[in-house]
Parts: structure tokens; C-alpha cells; sequence
């Protein structure tokens, strides 16, 4: 039977490598996320997204699969994998796997039997042209690869290494199905979909997003698979706006539960590029996330989320990493998002505040995007000093690094060398020290996700939004027939007056993120009172 359940879950994103290692190679695994399964629990998340941990040469890092069926040695086995579902249960948390959908490492049986030739069977699994086109990689560079034997090019939109699908290929699909029915056979609690806006794609007219097919394509894929389940399904969705997002996470159930959309983050970038920086103005911010809140009522379902794998930390980059306002911001951050209606997301080490690692030099990046960036712009006439100003703000290293659990050597992570270096504030900030205090973020965030199993209202309420009559100061109010909140946050860094154009003289005081009461908003206040 169907329940809904995620429209009043939070669900907590994973990067294994980054995680938890459990027999000292310095990279996270299977084994490491099942010992911790108790700290989520205290934590109160209903379910883990799981970044990919299939089999996978790792050139981006897993999500260039070469089997879907089988796990990454480096993060165990599939038997280890079945008991973290397992004991998952036990903890009342779900397994949300990470599909690649789009492409495949270029290491996958199918593709090395596609270069074999337009005679196998296989050949066909994947996009192939006679000449290239303009298309461009995400990762830098034509999207086209020339293989010589074949004289032939294939596409692929992310790596050299991660050719992309051929989804008119009925086999492809019919592949694709059974694998994911495979997963559901073993009791996961649903998928995210990795840039599945692009599987409709037709490379011949410069289509990458939103093809023409791509939701019958989802449709299909709904009824072969996870459709009858109860489970949940967002699709990562980087074209995604208001319209279609009411298509992707329509109630009836075709497609998705719902999308993650990046309107809001894009908004401190110059242009379409996100290393061109730009300061972030809040009212912009504000408008973004009211509009997403108000136009899909009743006709779609929101996801809520600051940060991921993908980007920055969010104190870093939305409220201020300085030890004065570390915490401080990330509470204001963590109610002003917990408030809003649809399903939130919280990324490792987030809950207890953790920032951006700033490096010194291009050498100590390992994220292809950002070294494929710098090489290019280097090229181009860059300075390093900007690029590298770039990438300490936006770069993807700055997510994967490992989670701070202690101040011992490794932080808890690992007794190795870790994969990716450990920030040295791991020396204080980290999970043993926050859980030793009961004013840390961590149970801030603990106190959100109780709130919101007790309040239907913040998962599911109407929104409205509020003028404050200054552009730092960001309100709302969250009611339903039972409750009302008004949410107020301050994410300028300094004092901010306010006039809200709402009366609260009967509401009371609820939630806020400092010790004490004040007369005026002080930075990155926020502060909630309930009707």
C-alpha cells in the first residue's frame, strides 16, 4: 500500500567515501554508515539518500557505474549492502539509492561491447555520431569522443569516461528496469535520480534537457518499476522550474514524489557559469523559495535543501564560517528552511556545522569538475589567485570531505590516511563535541525534525509570505486549520530593524537561535512564534 510516507520524513544525504571508514583504508564505506546508524537515529531522520555505491571505477567518483548490481569493493559487498538495509529497518530509517540513469562509466560490459561495433547488439546502448556538433561536457570540452577504430563519436555530457545512454533503445530501458525492480526486491526505500532531465535528450538538435520525450520516458519508467511501490523517488532536475516541476512530482503519481530544483542556487553566480561569483542579495533568495512554495500547492511536492555533494557547505556559503557566527547562521539557516513546506534534506556534517576547506593550491583538488575548470581557464588567461577563489567558494571538494566525528587523529574517520583531507577544525568541531552540548546545532536540528513530526503544518501548510520592509529580513507564516507559525531570519551580518506587515500580538514565542531575547534582529537571527 502507498503512504506518502516522505511528505513528512526528513531524509539525510551520504557520501560514503566521506562518511564513516570502518577498516582503516581512509575511504568510507558500508560497514562504517551501518555502526552509525544509531547517531541518525538520535538525530530523527526517517531515511538515507545514498550517494552511488555500486561497482564503479570511481572517475567521478561513483557516479560513473560499470555494474549496477554489484557494490564498489572499496565500500564493501552486496551481502554488506543487504545488512545495512537491515539494520536500517531496525532503526526505522530507509535505504535511497542514487540511480545513474543518464550514462555509464565507460568501463561498463555494455560499452566495451559497444565498441566492438555497429554490429553488436550493444552498440546501440549507447549515443553515436558520424560528426560532432557544439555540444559541450559539463565537465569541460566537446561532449563529442572520437573513436578511432569506429570513426565514430560518441556523446558524453559528463566525463570522457561516462558515455551517455541511448533511451530510445528499448533494451536500454528494459536493462534498466530490472535492474531497478533488482533493488526494489531487496527493500529500498526509493531513489534519487541522478540528472534525469537529460535522458530525453536529442543530441542531433542541441536537446540535452527537457527533450520532447522525457516524461512519457518517466512515465514508463514509473509503471515498470517503482510506480507500485511505497516508496520515494526525487529526480534531480537542474532545468527544472515551477511548470514542469508540477509534471515530475504531479499527485497522481506518474512520475516522481518529487524534483530537486536549483533555482536557488543559482542566485550568487554571474551568468549561467557557477564559478563566475556573485554576492548573494536575500530578498532575491526569499522570492525564489516563496515562489516554489506557493505555486506548487496542491498540484506538486517541494524538496528542501541547502547544500549536497554537489555544492558548497552552506554556512560557508549562505551565512558566515567565522568562529563569532559559525552556529549561530547555521541555526538560522536550518529553521528558515525547516519551516517551509515539502520534504528536507540534510547533508552529512551539516547538522553539526561543518564548512568549507580552502585550499592553497589547484594540486590539492581532486574534483574533476574543478580541476577540468582550472586547466581550461588557466588556458584562457585567468589568474590563479581567481580561480582558486572560485573553487575554495564553490567547488565540490568542499561536501566530500570526511565527517568530523572526534578530535582524534583521523577525526574519527578513519585510523588511515583519509581519501581527501580532514579540515583541522576537526579539532573542535566535531560530532563528540556537539553532541556534549545541548545549545549545539546538532539538537537544533534534532528539535526541527520533532517539530515537524508533531505539526503537520511545516510539511504540509499553506505558506504566506511577509514584508519586513528591509531586504536582509526574511518572514513568513506556515499555518492550517490547527496551527500558525511565523518564521523571522535575519541573514544579514549585522543589526537589522524590521516592520513586519503582519499583526503577531497573539502569537507566542517559539524557537530561536540565541540564548536570549532582544529588542532588535541581531545577525542572523531567527526567531518563530506560534498562534
Amino acid at each position: 500500500m502507498k503512504t506518502d510516507w516522505w511528505k513528512n520524513a526528513v531524509l539525510y544525504q551520504i557520501y560514503p567515501r566521506s562518511f564513516q571508514d570502518s577498516n582503516g583504508d581512509g575511504i568510507g564505506d558500508l560497514k562504517g554508515i551501518t555502526s552509525r546508524l544509531p547517531y541518525l537515529a538520535k538525530l530523527g531522520i526517517d531515511a538515507i539518500w545514498l550517494s552511488p555505491v555500486y561497482k564503479s571505477p570511481m572517475d567521478d567518483n561513483g557516479y560513473d557505474i560499470s555494474d549496477y548490481e554489484d557494490i564498489a569493493p572499496e565500500f564493501g559487498t552486496l551481502a554488506d549492502m543487504e545488512e545495512l538495509i537491515a539494520e536500517g529497518h531496525k532503526h526505522g530509517i530507509k535505504m535511497v539509492m542514487d540511480l545513474v540513469l543518464n550514462h555509464t562509466s565507460d568501463e561498463h560490459p555494455w560499452f566495451q561491447e559497444a565498441l566492438k561495433g555497429p554490429d553488436n547488439p550493444y552498440h546501440d546502448y549507447y549515443v553515436w555520431a558520424d560528426e560532432p556538433n557544439e555540444l559541450t561536457s559539463a565537465f569541460s570540452g566537446s561532449a563529442w569522443e572520437y573513436v578511432p577504430h569506429l570513426n565514430k563519436y560518441y556523446l558524453h555530457l559528463f566525463s570522457v569516461k561516462q558515455p551517455d545512454l541511448n533511451w530510445k533503445n528499448p533494451k536500454v530501458k528494459e536493462e534498466i528496469y530490472d535492474m531497478i525492480n533488482f533493488w526494489l526486491d531487496k527493500g529500498v526505500g526509493g531513489f534519487r535520480l541522478d540528472v534525469i532531465d537529460l535522458i530525453g535528450k536529442e543530441p542531433d538538435q542541441l536537446i540535452t534537457a527537457d527533450g520532447p520525450e522525457l516524461h512519457n520516458l518517466i512515465k514508463e519508467l514509473n509503471q515498470a518499476t517503482f510506480g507500485s511501490h511505497d516508496v520515494v523517488t526525487v529526480g534531480e532536475t537542474w532545468s527544472a522550474n515551477t511548470d514542469n516541476a508540477k509534471l515530475y512530482s504531479n499527485p497522481d503519481g506518474s512520475e516522481f514524489s518529487m524534483v530537486f530544483q536549483f533555482e536557488h542556487i543559482l542566485l550568487d553566480q554571474k551568468g549561467p557559469d557557477k564559478w563566475d561569483l556573485a554576492p548573494l542579495k536575500p530578498a532575491d533568495l526569499h522570492a525564489v523559495m516563496s515562489k516554489w512554495q506557493t505555486e506548487l500547492v496542491g498540484k506538486g511536492w517541494n524538496s528542501l535543501f541547502w547544500d549536497n555533494h554537489d555544492l558548497p557547505r552552506a554556512i560557508s556559503r549562505f551565512g558566515d564560517d567565522s568562529s563569532a557566527y559559525r552556529e549561530i547562521s547555521g541555526k538560522m539557516l536550518a529553521i528558515y528552511l525547516h519551516f517551509l513546506s515539502g520534504t528536507p534534506y540534510i547533508y552529512q556534517g551539516e547538522e553539526i556545522g561543518m564548512v568549507n576547506y580552502p585550499i592553497a593550491d589547484i594540486s590539492e583538488a581532486d574534483d574533476i569538475e574543478s580541476r577540468n575548470m582550472y586547466a581550461e581557464r588557466i588556458a584562457a588567461g585567468y589568474s590563479k589567485e581567481d580561480l582558486l577563489r572560485s573553487i575554495n567558494t564553490k567547488g565540490r571538494d568542499n561536501a566530500r570531505r570526511p565527517v568530523q566525528w572526534s578530535s582524534e587523529p583521523g577525526a574519527g574517520f578513519t585510523t588511515g590516511t583519509p581519501w581527501l583531507a580532514i579540515h583541522e577544525n576537526h579539532s573542535w568541531l566535531n560530532v563528540e563535541n556537539a553532541l556534549a552540548d545541548e545549545h549545539s546545532l546538532f539538537y537544533t536540528y534534532q528539535e526541527l525534525i520533532r517539530h515537524r513530526k508533531t505539526y503537520p503544518c511545516l510539511a504540509q501548510g499553506q505558506y504566506e509570505r511577509l514584508e519586513a520592509g528591509n531586504p536582509q529580513v526574511l518572514a513568513y507564516r506556515k499555518f492550517d486549520e490547527n496551527d500558525e507559525f511565523i518564521v523571522i531570519v535575519n541573514f544579514g551580518k549585522g543589526d537589522q530593524a524590521y516592520q513586519l506587515d503582519y499583526d503577531i500580538s497573539d502569537y507566542e514565542f517559539f524557537m530561536q537561535n540565541y540564548a536570549d531575547q532582544s529588542t532588535k534582529l541581531r545577525p542572523y537571527e531567527a526567531l518563530v512564534f506560534k498562534k
